[in-house]
């Protein structure tokens, strides 16, 4: 289940953890305090800064990031873990398809930046994939 970041406090503390920087979109990853674990709950936020371009273009680019995520973080998150995903200019033009697989490779590789998944949870290798 996907929860929400609530607090600009888990987004300055995502910023300090692990970054990827992809063509489409930055991925920022952290673990989540002991406190804030919930069972069967991945937290991820979402931003894009003035940069990106006025409103309308911020708000399509952060539409695009949360349909990628949605997508993508219930086959390749790990329980336990705060996922931020920063929209560039290029997240607006960039093809659906080459974003899906950009936020991919960056959870992928922050995932084993931040260790394993905990007992019981999923792993990186995605739909299809044997253990073996």
């Amino acid at each position: 289940m996907l929860c929400g970041l609530p607090k600009r406090a888990d987004f300055l503390r995502a910023q300090k953890g692990v970054r990827r920087r992809e063509a489409g979109l930055i991925l920022e990853a952290c673990p989540t305090p002991a406190a804030l674990l919930r069972p069967l709950s991945v937290r991820v936020g979402f931003t894009a800064s003035r940069k990106v371009g006025g409103a309308v273009a911020r708000n399509r680019a952060k539409r695009r990031l949360r349909a990628a995520a949605a997508a993508l973080l219930p086959l390749y998150a790990h329980e336990g873990n705060d996922y931020v995903l920063v929209a560039k200019t290029e997240t607006l033009s960039r093809p659906f398809g080459d974003l899906l697989a950009d936020l991919a490779g960056a959870i992928q590789a922050a995932n084993r930046r931040l260790g394993p998944p905990p007992p019981g949870g999923r792993d990186d290798r995605g739909p299809g994939q044997s253990r073996d």
